[in-house]
């Protein structure tokens, strides 16, 4: 009889243990081992996870891994790496590694240990930590060739048979770098180009934060937008010039116009900001594709000239098409610029659009804005008839008839340049599609009524009250339950309105809220203050003090006058208490004692 020996349970146990270890999570990235994780991660930037195929969290992971696997492979040069290490296989090289669980992610620089990722295993926190960090190595494919950036710099296009435009561009951020301005510099660089700015001080932590995102949106932007950046600490005065109150503030400069950027200081929302600022201010749009264009914005804003105007397309940065236009027009794209096109503005020698708007054959030219989709009517018409500046009229209408007032559009709306009242209907979540629904059309009859013309301009909007309820108390000290609450708020002056000329809380209804509007047009209804009474005095003494720095950065010789002048009285009038009290005590010598006689 022949016995056949089983395997013991020791050795079924290592060869499952080894089977397993061996077994990796499927992921894209590759698998580093102690032969060649030094020599692979000795050039430029990984990001190495350290995970165990028996570890839960590892395999909980894995999914999210894999995306962002997938994101970075997908650029052809984004300047980062990814990889694994196995460490129930490599234990040795973990350990030397500083792991102390799993799964770890560190990052690593030419060899160097650079920091371990301890915020949360998100994919959007991932790749917002990554990308900073990013270091491409080559210009990227979409940039021009030195051949390009040639025929960019001056470019000879033929206007008519016997003429000819030469158009010269200058190029921007060539480098791809952060160009740090002084004092001395600022005002010709910005004046050279559109400049992204960012103003900082060294000793502030959210700039320290920022400050690998600004290089890395300085490499994206390289060919396209010039960004820049001024040390506060060092240029004080030309900070307190250009309006900083914080750090780090971000402006964006323009044909001697500048904007604040008042988004996220993270790396995607920052670089949709730069591409806005760097695409075309216009586009070219005929007559057919208008409704199209008008049906796809919320606001739209259509340049309408006459055919004698146009001279020609030609070629502009990246090959966009651009047009060369009349000194109005040219005036059109300068302050169409710091719109970022939101909303965008197209530009039509159409016949067909002068007879459908019904405007006149004598005006060469006119601007039209749309709003809500709606191609039939514009909202407003600005020509040269209009007193307003054309800044101040595109700014003016660039907010649709009504809104959602989101975090993305809060500044936008509240600090918009022109100062509108903005009526706030704070909604229920269960109820925020009907409010909407109705708010809008609440927001059309104002429009009709006209009555708004030449006083302050009212947007409406409608806000979250589960996610704004805690701010919405706290500034106007309203609390929803089961229905919304209306206030009329002027925010550039931080007051508000919630009761009509009759004196009741403002409805949800188109009388109630225009008696509001009108009562606050003729003064008859009691404004609140969206701040305390300690919190408007610390803001009164700030603005003190930083009119008096101003003051002082401005006129520097008229300051130390008024404080020499200052200082002389105060000299002055201890003086003249010590002689009056000098006096007092020589006439109490010739006073007798307390004796009658």
């Amino acid at each position: 009889m022949k016995f056949t020996m089983l395997p013991s349970p020791l050795s079924l146990f290592t060869t499952w243990f080894v089977l397993q270890a061996a077994a990796a999570p499927a992921a894209g990235s590759q698998v580093l081992t102690p032969q060649d994780f030094k020599q692979t991660i000795a050039d430029g930037v990984w990001f190495i996870e350290h995970f165990s195929p028996y570890c839960r969290h590892c395999r909980n992971f894995e999914p999210t891994w894999n995306r962002v696997v997938d994101k970075f492979e997908k650029q052809p040069d984004l300047g980062i790496h990814l990889a694994q290490v196995n460490c129930a296989l490599n234990g040795d090289l973990c350990t030397e590694n500083g792991v102390t669980g799993y799964p770890q992610m560190n990052l690593y620089r030419n060899g160097q240990f650079v920091e371990t990722f301890t915020n949360d295993r998100d994919f959007d926190i991932l790749v917002d930590f990554l990308l900073p960090h990013a270091e491409p190595t080559a210009i990227s494919l979409s940039s021009p060739t030195a051949v390009e950036q040639e025929e960019m710099a001056t470019e000879i296009v033929p206007v008519g048979e016997n003429s000819v435009v030469q158009v010269s561009q200058a190029e921007s951020n060539p480098l791809g770098e952060v160009i740090s301005l002084t004092s001395e510099t600022f005002d010709d660089f910005v004046a050279q180009a559109p400049t992204f700015v960012k103003f900082f001080a060294p000793w502030c932590g959210h700039c320290k934060k920022l400050a690998p995102v600004w290089l890395q949106v300085a490499r994206r932007m390289q060919h396209k937008l010039n960004i820049a950046e001024v040390n506060c600490d060092e240029f004080k005065s030309l900070c307190t010039k250009q309006g900083v109150t914080g750090y780090p503030m971000l402006f964006y400069y323009s044909h001697g116009a500048k904007t604040e950027y008042p988004g996220s200081r993270k790396y995607e929302p920052l670089v949709a900001f730069a591409d806005k600022a760097a695409s075309p201010t216009m586009q070219p749009i005929s007559a057919h594709d208008l409704d199209k264009v008008v049906h796809e914005h919320p606001v739209a804003y259509v340049l309408l000239h006459s055919s004698s105007d146009e001279h020609i397309v030609v070629r502009g940065p990246y090959y966009v098409p651009c047009l060369v236009l009349t000194m109005f027009q040219s005036e059109v794209a300068k302050d169409s610029q710091l719109l970022l096109g939101s909303p965008p503005v197209f530009v039509s020698s159409s016949k067909e659009l002068f007879t459908r708007y019904d405007i006149p054959t004598t005006e060469s030219w006119a601007i039209l804005a749309f709003k809500d989709n709606d191609p039939k009517e514009p909202t407003s018409i600005f020509n040269s008839s209009i007193s307003d500046t054309l800044s101040t009229w595109l700014f003016a209408n660039r907010l649709p008839t009504s809104l959602e007032l989101s975090r993305d559009v809060f500044q936008h709306v509240m600090n918009a340049p022109h100062n509108p009242l903005v009526v706030i209907a704070a909604t229920p979540n269960d109820v925020q599609k009907d409010v909407s629904s109705k708010l809008n059309d609440i927001a059309k009859k104002w429009r009709l009524r006209k009555s708004y013309v030449g006083r302050q301009d009212v947007v409406f909007t409608w806000m979250d009250a589960d996610q704004w309820g805690k701010w919405m108390k706290s500034m106007y000290g309203v609390k929803v339950k089961d229905q919304p609450k209306v206030v009329v708020a002027d925010h550039s002056r931080l007051v508000y309105w919630d009761r009509d000329t009759t004196g009741q809380p403002i409805q949800l209804n188109a009388v109630s809220i225009f008696s509001a509007i009108e009562g606050v047009y003729s003064n008859k209804i009691r404004s609140k203050h969206s701040e305390n009474i300690m919190e408007r005095l610390l803001r009164t003494f700030n603005s003190s003090l930083t009119n008096t720095e101003g003051f002082i950065i401005a006129h520097p010789y008229m300051a130390v006058l008024l404080i020499l002048g200052f200082l002389a009285a105060v000299v002055m009038a201890i003086k003249k208490l010590l002689d009056d009290d000098t006096d007092l005590q020589s006439e109490h010598r010739y006073i007798k004692g307390g004796r009658l006689d």
